[in-house]
């Protein structure tokens, strides 16, 4: 059976694998198809598109865009985009120099507390791509402000910790309405890191097409709610690894497999766009 995996990082964004790297190590796992959902960006595409002509590989183009709805920030991921769409590319530039300010205004909440992080240092780490929190998470485990990335999320810069920054002006609506003129389908991210099934239905109001359904962090309990719910509302499911390669070497590429019949759904809503 053809398996695939819908949620894959580049160093394009916060992860560390080339697009050529995913894709080999893609291939290397049995996957049919995968999709690589930078944040903000979809630079690594075109790479990508390229080396798997050669390794029978499917690319589903993506994009993970972020938004803010209720103060809390909202990943929403969007499939089978036309990713040199001109709106698309146009907002992306604004992203980029969102995240670049939200690195000044994160590092001057840490030095209120007492850490030292000079924004160069995150900067050197992300090099040419977009920056996240996760470049700043492992600036901090270099400067040897934490052990881990994941303390670095506990105890700064996590939804709810003291050097947070909620740095992202679309809204969700906004985000999704520029899914579906790229062509995509927007499909909402780990549901479960919302922690309120309210927001989730303002996001299927909104016009969400999906749910990310597998995902390393859903239990089976939650896997089963989430099905649910997309049946209810009629809703597309997707799921992947979310694997950044080395920023976080627990999850690996294809440690979430989906069944191709997923992608055919997939591509039977973006008819319905058309």
């Amino acid at each position: 059976m053809k398996v695939a995996d819908l949620h894959l990082h580049t160093n394009a964004s916060d992860g560390t694998y080339t697009p050529e790297e995913v894709v080999l190590k893609s291939k290397y796992a049995g996957l049919s198809a995968i999709s690589i959902v930078d944040h903000d960006t979809v630079d690594a595409l075109d790479s990508a598109l390229d080396v798997a002509r050669d390794n029978e590989i499917e690319i589903i183009p993506g994009i993970e865009l972020s938004a803010a709805c209720d103060g809390k920030e909202i990943h929403i991921l969007g499939y089978l985009i036309d990713h040199h769409n001109q709106d698309l590319t146009e907002k992306i530039k604004i992203l980029k120099n969102n995240r670049i300010d939200r690195v000044h205004k994160i590092t001057e909440k840490l030095k209120d507390l007492g850490v030292n992080l000079k924004p160069q240092t995150v900067f050197d780490i992300a090099g040419n791509g977009i920056i996240s929190r996760l470049h700043i998470a492992r600036a901090l485990v270099q400067e040897k402000a934490v052990a881990t990335t994941g303390e670095a999320f506990q105890r700064y810069i996590g939804d709810s910790s003291p050097a947070y920054v909620l740095g992202f002006k679309m809204k969700p609506e906004e985000t999704i309405s520029l899914i579906k003129n790229a062509g995509g389908i927007p499909v909402l991210a780990h549901p479960y890191s919302l922690h309120s099934d309210a927001l989730t239905l303002k996001l299927i109001e909104f016009g969400i097409m999906g749910l990310e359904v597998y995902y390393p962090e859903h239990s089976q309990g939650m896997i089963n709610f989430y099905l649910d719910l997309a049946k209810k509302y009629n809703l597309l499911a997707t799921g992947g690894s979310d694997c950044h390669g080395a920023a976080k070497p627990e999850v690996r590429i294809g440690s979430i497999k989906i069944p191709y019949t997923l992608i055919e759904e997939l591509k039977k809503a973006k008819e319905t766009l058309l």
